[in-house]
């Protein structure tokens, strides 16, 4: 059975006319299905996947008004309001078919009814039912989507005053469009606290687009934000959304803003006051509507007074001004997280029973941190892959208390891909395809690695 051909309810009390209906429709379309009695209307749509309901106007003898019709066609779309349904009726006139087109019917027909324009009409009012459920799957979909790309709502670990006032500006912003800028050393989250503003937002349904300026080459700057045409330079195979467009009703966060060079900064700036961009290739001005979050661990104030950055934008992207504190400023912060990081690479290494000691606790607060959260989340996952006892302690952690790292405090490449090894194989209880398929390489490869690690095994 063909679905595209589309499905057909007849309901009128004329047998005949069900009948002729039956005969001419029964060709032409997947399914047809007649009913002489109105009230089983809504029985039959819970049965099968009808598009279109072809629904006389009146059922009861010397009745000629349609308000029976009317009534059935209310009970119809709210049961299913992308069902299209064309009214039939001997007793029609322009009033008639007004109120029927405006309650909600894709078409009106008049008995006796020309065959030909008959399945004209039911074709395309079969058509409009379908472009329904595809725009609606459409949207379902683009709902999904969006739902998927902004669930990755990670919690903001943290109590210290610093960061409980930053999420206390980042609450008071995020229920307005204000443009804010959100600065701080590298791996201290600014992203986080992107995401915590967007999720706050009036458009947290929408999509939050995230563009890394300082990985735009600059031959691509406008095509990636703004967008280009088909045929508008060499690459240019199919038309292409810029970053502006893909966040329209949603949130554009520029991270990186800094590295943008100063000759580029005129055109974001444009686009930024104007909310308008023209795609490469087209003169065309496309209008956005988005909230701006930007970005960066540089001093834009100093980049101005050194002519690397200009001064009109400095002021369009920070009507807020976020500063985000570094992590060693941020005290018994750096136990939360760590113990947030621990569950996490327990969980994924499968080592339930680590926990950190007293001393190596001590050991993470006297580190200054130079990389931050980041570098806290690195540490902890490393001390996971290798502390050999059920207890993390300092020698564990590679860390020295003046909080620089040698590289000889470092652990070797092959010292942690030999752990590894082991514990996958561990887990897998010795089961070398399994273990090959955890870590993402061939049987073979993990083969030759072990032999390699341990040559005395045969």
């Amino acid at each position: 059975m063909s679905s595209n051909k589309g499905n057909i309810l007849i309901v009128d009390d004329n047998k005949s006319i069900l009948t002729s209906l039956e005969i001419l429709l029964n060709p032409e379309f997947s399914l047809v299905r007649s009913l002489a009695n109105p009230n089983q209307i809504l029985s039959e749509l819970r049965k099968n996947d009808f598009n279109l309901v072809v629904l006389d106007m009146n059922f009861s003898a010397g009745v000629n008004n349609g308000n029976e019709g009317f009534y059935w066609l209310r009970r119809i779309k709210e049961f299913n309001p992308d069902i299209s349904v064309v009214m039939i009726t001997a007793y029609g006139d322009i009033d008639t078919a007004v109120r029927a087109l405006k309650e909600g019917a894709s078409d009106f027909v008049l008995k006796p009814w020309d065959n030909e324009k008959l399945l004209a009409t039911l074709k395309l009012a079969i058509q409009l039912n379908l472009s329904k459920k595809e725009l609606r799957h459409l949207r379902d979909r683009e709902s999904g989507l969006k739902n998927e790309i902004n669930r990755d709502h990670r919690e903001i670990i943290g109590s210290s005053s610093k960061i409980l006032e930053v999420l206390k500006m980042a609450r008071k912003v995020a229920g307005t469009d204000a443009n804010v800028l959100i600065t701080g050393e590298n791996g201290t989250g600014k992203e986080l606290i992107a995401k915590e503003i967007h999720r706050l937002s009036c458009r947290a349904d929408e999509l939050l687009v995230s563009v890394d300026m300082g990985a735009i080459p600059e031959t691509l700057f406008e095509s990636e934000l703004f967008g280009h045409v088909k045929g508008a330079f060499t690459d240019a195979r199919e038309n292409r959304q810029g970053k502006f467009k893909l966040a329209d009703k949603g949130t554009l966060f520029l991270d990186e803003i800094g590295n943008i060079s100063f000759h580029l900064q005129s055109k974001l700036l444009a686009a930024i006051e104007n909310r308008k961009i023209t795609r490469i290739g087209s003169n065309e001005p496309i209008s956005t509507d988005i909230r701006l979050i930007c970005a960066t661990n540089k001093n834009l104030v100093n980049m101005v007074k050194e002519s690397l950055f200009r001064e009109d934008l400095l002021y369009r992207i920070n009507t807020i001004q976020i500063e985000l504190p570094p992590l060693r400023e941020r005290g018994n912060d750096i136990i939360e997280l760590a113990d947030f990081f621990l569950k996490k690479f327990i969980l994924k290494y499968n080592k339930p029973d680590l926990r950190i000691n007293h001393q190596a606790y001590d050991k993470l607060m006297r580190y200054t941190w130079p990389g931050n959260i980041r570098e806290l989340q690195n540490t902890i996952e490393k001390a996971v892959i290798l502390c050999d006892t059920s207890v993390v302690k300092p020698e564990d952690l590679y860390l020295k208390p003046a909080g620089n790292i040698s590289p000889e405090s470092l652990p070797t490449l092959e010292a942690m891909e030999e752990k590894l090894i082991s514990m996958a194989i561990e887990k897998n209880n010795g089961n070398l395809t399994a273990a090959a398929e955890q870590l993402g390489i061939t049987r073979q490869t993990l083969y030759n690695k072990f032999r390699k690690n341990k040559p005395d095994v045969k």
